[in-house]
């Protein structure tokens, strides 16, 4: 069992980490001047409210899920 484990740990460690950076990845890049500038301008009242209480970050998710025509079952990002 203990070499079961040291087998397969470095492996397992290092799917998580590319899982991880995917996941981190959006979250890193900046809203650019244009997309923000867009962003007032079609944003709803609902996406006002979101950036006046969570942020342009949690804002921007919200925009962005609502232009690509996703469903709302998704949690935006905490930051």
């Amino acid at each position: 069992m203990v070499a079961l484990s040291v087998i397969l740990f470095p492996p397992l460690l290092i799917a998580f980490l590319l899982v991880m950076e995917r996941v981190e990845e959006p979250l890193r890049r900046p809203a650019s001047p244009r997309e923000v500038d867009e962003f007032l301008d079609t944003a709803t009242p609902a996406e006002v409210d979101t950036l006046a209480s969570s942020g342009l970050r949690r804002a921007l998710f919200r925009w962005r899920r609502r232009r690509r025509g996703r469903p709302t079952s998704s949690n935006p990002p905490l930051v």
